[in-house]
């Protein structure tokens, strides 16, 4: 078990111990199952249906072999050496370089480009971006981050339950230290969002990083991915996606959003920044070396 791999596992285990705490303070047992079975029916849709949805909102069409021959060709390289299934191949179109992955399981995975990206990246640099979206499909990353928003949402329905309860019974009975309770409980809800909300971003940080090192290992080397994240680093700056959508951004490469990079967006972002993307391949590639 790689380290990313660690801390998401970590990550997940506060989520569900933030989940029992909110859940036994604002319902007991009951209530608090009653919210994670809400949050996992929404989620197992979005799931299982939820990369319909994304390719009609991106209006991606099926890639055409005729003319992406060379693209199919690789795809079927890399999944042979990673062991997997040939996935769905879709162009978005779209200017911005950028590509996700999506599909509920790796025997139905779908990788898809936008326009920009295959008119904009080398070969080499295709490779990197291609290799990392078949990471996120070989190492599951749909169904961790399915996990990750099942909790979180279980979650804001209990902070929700805990601050409708508080101020119903502040209602009923407004004498002794109601009001300071009342505060109390709001702000200890405010708080567990929060924090739950942190911890989902933190775990697709770390989804990000495992992928560019599996997608190095499966590329046999970093450099195509290190130079195409330079390439996205400067273009999605330059090139804004029009039809962008804040609920799918996780699924990107590059953040379809891309900022100035402060310590405060850092901490909201659902992808590290490149430069440190970029810094963990060169470490990973003078490892490689070293050994070699």
């Amino acid at each position: 078990m790689t380290r990313n791999s660690i801390k998401t596992f970590l990550l997940l285990a506060t989520l569900t111990v933030l989940l029992v705490i909110v859940g036994r303070i604002a319902g007991g047992q009951v209530g608090m199952t009653i919210a994670l079975i809400m949050a996992a029916g929404m989620n197992l849709i979005a799931y299982f249906f939820g990369h319909k949805i994304i390719l009609w909102q991106y209006r991606a069409q099926p890639l055409p072999e005729r003319e992406y021959g060379w693209l199919y060709e690789m795809t079927r390289r890399l999944t042979q050496r990673a062991g997997l299934p040939m996935p769905k191949l879709y162009l978005i179109p779209e200017m911005q370089p950028n590509a996700f992955a999506t599909g509920p399981s790796p025997s139905q995975g779908i990788v898809a480009f936008t326009a920009g990206l295959l008119q904009s990246m080398t070969p080499e640099e295709v490779e990197g971006v291609l290799a990392h979206e078949l990471a996120h499909i070989k190492n599951r990353d749909m169904l961790t981050m399915t996990i990750a928003a099942t909790i979180v949402g279980a979650i804001t329905w209990l902070v929700d339950m805990l601050r409708w309860s508080a101020f119903f019974r502040s209602s009923r009975d407004r004498e002794g230290d109601n009001g300071l309770g009342l505060i109390l409980v709001i702000v200890v809800g405010i708080v567990a969002a929060l924090a739950a909300t942190l911890i989902q971003l933190a775990i697709s940080r770390a989804r990000e990083y495992e992928a560019d090192r599996t997608a190095a290992l499966m590329a046999g080397r970093p450099d195509g991915l290190i130079s195409a994240l330079a390439k996205l680093h400067q273009l999605t700056h330059a090139i804004p996606m029009q039809q962008a959508n804040s609920a799918t951004a996780h699924l990107f490469i590059a953040n379809p959003f891309a900022g100035a990079g402060d310590i405060l967006r850092n901490l909201f972002s659902t992808h590290p920044p490149i430069p440190k993307r970029i810094e963990k391949l060169r470490q990973l590639k003078m490892s490689a070396h070293r050994l070699a």
